[in-house]
C-alpha cells in the first residue's frame, strides 16, 4: 500500500498535465482554424467585392 502512496502524487500531476497540454493544443487548433477561416473569406471578399 506504501507503493501507491509514493506514486499517486506523480501519477494525479501527470494526469493533470495530459489535460492542460489537451487543453492548449485544441485552443491553438480552433486558433488556426479561425484565422485561417478569416483569411478565406477576406481573400474572397478582394476577388469579388460586394456591389
Amino acid at each position: 500500500m506504501e507503493y501507491v502512496a509514493v506514486i499517486l502524487p506523480s501519477l494525479g500531476v501527470g494526469v493533470l498535465f495530459y489535460f492542460a497540454m489537451k487543453a492548449i493544443f485544441n485552443a491553438d487548433r480552433s486558433e488556426r482554424d479561425a484565422l485561417a477561416q478569416a483569411e478565406r473569406e477576406s481573400k474572397a471578399n478582394a476577388e469579388h467585392p460586394p456591389q
